[in-house]
């Protein structure tokens, strides 16, 4: 088997295949020492490992046969879920990433947003947990039935926490404020998205990629349909064992 592992922040996620076929997955929180989760969640015999993600260098140190980008990964694992994508786009934890591909899935530009958790699961996060919520899940469910009166005009993590927290206090309701703070996730990701000059299909990966509010402001706003991996938390994973598979490490 040829197994693809993607340390990401949050998460750690593992693919392994064989004969071009999915044979293992497993997905885990990355915890305090993302190494050594990476090592107990590899389960089997592989010809070769191939690590992505911003642990994969120490993976390398420690088991992986070889690296690649994030960039890489996601645009194999996209093209190989979807074939003919044009644009992925991977929100994780940390940053977010808009990957343009040609028409044969290879990687022609790409745009990322690393130096600020703005729009970021981090971001998700910290607003949920200031508005009061028990989970990030539960802020995207309220989300959708907020009604859109208001508007977050910072996008700064922590001036936008300030904005959210002043709202609730002077008695906005807390699900339009939900709202508003997913909108501008939207906002700021669309921009991104025009500035990388965007083609449909559209591939939506990483772990913002499961908050429906996210899903539907996102197809509305681009007037397009965003396609939704079954598991978008693996989608890197997938596509470090198909490079694994393909002994193919090119940018």
């Amino acid at each position: 088997m040829f197994a693809g592992i993607d340390i990401g922040s949050r998460t750690i996620g593992l693919v392994a295949i064989a004969a071009g076929q999915i044979k293992q997955v497993r997905l885990e929180d990355t915890g305090f020492e993302p190494t050594d989760t990476a090592k107990r969640i590899l389960d089997g015999t592989y010809s070769r490992i191939v690590a992505t993600g911003y642990g994969r260098h120490s993976a390398k140190t420690e088991f992986a046969h070889d690296v690649i980008t994030e960039i890489k990964a996601h645009a194999l694992g996209a093209a190989r879920l979807f074939p003919g994508v044009r644009t992925v786009l991977d929100i994780g934890g940390q940053d977010t990433k808009v990957i343009i591909l040609n028409e044969q899935g290879a990687v022609v530009d790409f745009l990322m947003n690393d130096r600020c958790s703005a729009g970021t699961g981090k971001f998700l996060e910290i607003m949920s947990g200031a508005l009061g919520y028990s989970s990030v899940s539960l802020f995207g469910q309220e989300a959708l039935t907020g009604k859109a009166t208001i508007k977050i005009s910072n996008m700064c993590t922590v001036f936008a926490e300030s904005e959210a927290v002043t709202l609730l206090h002077r008695g906005a309701p807390q699900k339009d404020i939900a709202l508003a703070l997913h909108a501008s996730v939207v906002e700021r990701t669309a921009g991104m998205l025009q500035r990388a000059g965007f083609k449909a299909p559209l591939v939506f990966t990483g772990g913002v990629a499961k908050n429906r509010c996210i899903n539907s402001l996102l197809s509305t706003k681009l007037g397009i349909k965003v396609l939704i991996p079954e598991e978008p938390q693996l989608v890197g994973a997938l596509g470090a064992a198909l490079a694994a598979a393909q002994n193919d490490f090119t940018a």
